[in-house]
């Protein structure tokens, strides 16, 4: 008998074989082999009626068509059929499309969130049938994602003509999340501001407050906590603010002209919990903060972690634990950290919406310590983090003794706060604690010398831009997108050149300024952080078998997106093509190239040049501009009336040259190879990438390119050229190529 189990990832193959032994075969779809195809209107693959969904779906390009193939042989020579895809409604769907393109009647779903032999055993015993409320879910967000991204794109983005390529469902609103940001930055208007301080000769430094604020008998304030994310923010000012440098004087004239006595002495015993276990989220956080990895470097590193068999499956956004790795937990803490064990296991709070049936990120083996991993120095890295947090989730609390001194000269009150960690608890595995400061011990009515007294003039300072953990910290709390879509958004964020990273900061690009711009003002519910989260609440209804999808997906359609698209398109047409709205703030930084030229030609005609207009034969217009995306400090633009021709200077080619759309087609960039999606040439293009001149295939129609041809793009690297979702293309690299970028 021959038992055939279907993963996604082949990295994995190795290790369940392993684990299977004999009278198994182990094979990977490689991810989707399935999706919807870019056929009927606007290429979405599918239909809408009035309840209804009709879907086509097409191999995920060759290299979909020849695992299905591959597939469909393998299935032959099995007796029983296993399906083992990821443990989420992703995997659940590429299990729904396995079964659909190998014709399985029967296939057994087997659900592991850890490929140990005792979690895949496990499963194998208790096989159950695909579910298909999760399936529907799973499809609802293909096609929810596929109509808002090909419609909204094709109707708004693409109309605007400011070289945006694409908006999408989640996309959108992550991109709206940072250039809110960045307005507030650009809004802001810095205050001066002072910090008065005295420091006593018994050895500690206290600041100015307004009023006394006694706190006998109160509770202590919970122990502060450094967030998952780099504590990059402004802490809270120490002191009082004092707004002038005569306040600040006249204060410090008292301090040291009275004397300075104890008015109170507060303190109190406070504990602090551990915190839970990583989820997909805390997870992309502490690494980005403590390691430094992007979100989708962090989710790489612990998918070959995950597949090492070494944690936990890496997609959740459950905090439980499983009760026999708690159990293990409590005895490597009773060998080695007896202190340390609680008196009863530590549960923590699920976070809303969350599926409980999923545990958090942990190690697979608590004995398995970082020292003794056998992997790469990043996954090490990563791992020895998972690892410290799990088990300091599994640990006693911290107790920390807090004291506050209030002291008093003249009318004017000073403070100092102080804590001492009596009992380090989980803080030994994970510490998340801001720095002690001990107090001395004094007592009330005591008086103290002075030292020194000073005021420091400091300055407010704006809203900081977001790292790519605190976006995905942000992305989480406002319900944009599940974990498993945080790194992808961001990524594409970044690759659309939306926005950059600037300093470790996320900051959205002229580009990215105004495609935010333009949908605030025609689809601004879409871009709204609770717009998109309804949607994923209604995702979750439907995975939860609670809601029909398709029905959903074709109300929401008829009653919001058609209409909002109808109106986007109106307003297009009412306004002049690459305009920014009216209600946009001023910004001559911010504009792309061309929509620059057309604003900075409504202010002043430029002077005449002897270039001429490749288009109508008038005079060239020299137009200065100070926009940062030109690479002159001016641009042309025909002296014609009725002619709208703009030019650029491009320093490599020493010359004046048309925005690419406008440009003839150049008869040496055409290869013999056909588009693999159109049929058409392929053409030759050259750009710049970090500094370095870079060539690629791509499809040589425009409007394909726009189209159902973006995803076509071949790059050159040593074994020829190569695209992510064709593979490789078996031509010799062209004479005088540039450097290769490899994949």
């Amino acid at each position: 008998m021959t038992n055939l189990l279907l993963i996604e990832s082949p990295g994995k193959s190795k290790k369940l074989s392993q684990i299977l032994g004999a009278g198994w075969r182990v094979k990977a779809s490689m991810g989707h082999i399935r999706e919807l195809a870019d056929d009927g209107e606007d290429a979405l693959g599918f239909d809408l009626g009035d309840r209804q969904i009709d879907c086509r779906y097409t191999p995920r390009g060759a290299q979909g068509k020849q695992v299905i193939a591959d597939l469909r042989q393998a299935v032959k020579q099995a007796d029983a059929v296993y399906i083992a895809t990821d443990p989420d409604r992703e995997g659940e769907t590429i299990g729904w499309h396995l079964q659909q393109a190998l014709h399985l009647k029967n296939p057994r779903r087997v659900v592991y969130s850890e490929i140990t032999p005792q979690a895949v055993r496990a499963a194998i015993a208790q096989p159950r049938s695909l579910d298909q409320a999760l399936i529907d879910a799973g499809r609802a967000r293909d096609c929810l994602d596929k109509l808002v991204g090909y419609k909204g794109s094709k109707h708004v983005v693409w109309p605007l003509n400011i070289g945006a390529k694409s908006m999408g469902r989640v996309q959108s609103a992550t991109l709206h999340l940072v250039c809110v940001r960045e307005q507030e930055i650009l809004a802001f208007q810095p205050q001066d501001y002072w910090s008065v301080w005295v420091e006593y000769a018994a050895g500690f430094k206290a600041f100015y407050r307004s009023q006394a604020k006694p706190q006998r008998g109160q509770t202590a304030a919970p122990a502060t906590e450094t967030p998952d994310d780099a504590a990059t923010e402004m802490g809270k000012p120490e002191g009082d603010r004092v707004t002038s440098q005569a306040a600040a004087d006249h204060l410090l004239a008292i301090a040291r002209s009275q004397p300075h006595q104890v008015l109170e002495v507060t303190g109190k015993t406070t504990q602090q919990a551990p915190p839970p276990p990583f989820i997909t989220s805390s997870l992309q956080q502490a690494a980005g903060a403590k390691l430094r990895f992007s979100p989708d470097k962090t989710m790489k590193v612990a998918q070959s972690l995950y597949e090492a068999g070494f944690i936990t499956y890496m997609r959740t956004d459950s905090v439980a634990l499983a009760a026999p790795f708690c159990t293990a937990v409590q005895q490597y803490l009773t060998q080695h950290d007896p202190t340390n064990v609680p008196a009863q296991t530590t549960r923590h709070r699920a976070v809303k919406g969350s599926q409980a049936a999923h545990e958090a990120i942990r190690p697979t083996d608590v004995w398995q310590l970082p020292a003794q991993l056998s992997a790469s120095a990043d996954a090490v890295k990563l791992y020895e983090l998972i690892w410290n947090r799990a088990i300091a989730s599994q640990c006693c609390p911290a107790r920390l003794r807090k004291t506050r001194i209030l002291t008093r000269s003249g009318d004017i009150h000073w403070e100092a706060k102080g804590s001492i960690l009596e009992f380090p608890g989980y803080t030994r595995y994970w510490n998340n604690l801001s720095a002690d400061t001990q107090l001395p011990s004094v007592q009330p009515g005591q008086v103290l010398p002075l030292q020194q007294a000073a005021a420091d003039q400091k300055q407010t300072q704006p809203p900081p831009r977001y790292t790519e953990p605190k976006l995905v910290q942000l992305m989480e709390r406002q319900g944009i997108g599940r974990p498993s879509t945080y790194a992808p958004t961001i990524k594409t964020l970044k690759e659309r050149d939306y926005v950059q990273v600037e300093q470790g900061k996320l900051q959205p690009t002229p580009l990215g300024l105004e495609l935010d711009r333009s949908l605030a003002q025609l689809l601004p519910d879409l871009i709204q952080p609770q717009f998109t989260a309804e949607m994923e609440s209604a995702l979750d209804a439907i995975a939860h078998g609670k809601q029909d999808w398709q029905q959903y997906l074709t109300h929401w359609h008829q009653t919001y997106f058609a209409p909002a698209l109808a109106q986007a398109g109106t307003l297009l047409r009412s306004q002049p093509r690459a305009t920014p709205p009216k209600t946009a703030p001023r910004a001559t930084a911010t504009a792309t190239p061309t929509a620059q030229a057309r604003k900075t030609t409504r202010q002043t005609k430029g002077r005449r040049t002897k270039t001429v207009c490749p288009q109508c034969g008038e005079a060239m217009l020299k137009v200065p501009s100070k926009s940062p995306k030109l690479k002159a400090d001016h641009f042309l633009k025909c002296a014609g009336a009725s002619c709208n021709t703009v030019m650029f200077w491009q320093p490599q080619r020493q010359e004046y040259e048309l925005p690419y759309a406008q440009r003839p087609p150049d008869p040496d960039a055409f290869t013999e190879i056909p588009c693999p999606v159109c049929g058409a040439l392929l053409e030759k293009y050259r750009y710049t990438k970090d500094g370095k001149a870079k060539l690629m295939l791509r499809c040589s129609l425009l409007d394909h390119r726009r189209s159902q041809c973006q995803d076509v793009a071949f790059f050159e690297g040593r074994d020829g050229f190569w695209s992510p979702k064709f593979g490789t293309l078996q031509l010799a690299a062209p004479t005088g190529s540039t450097q290769s970028e490899s994949p």
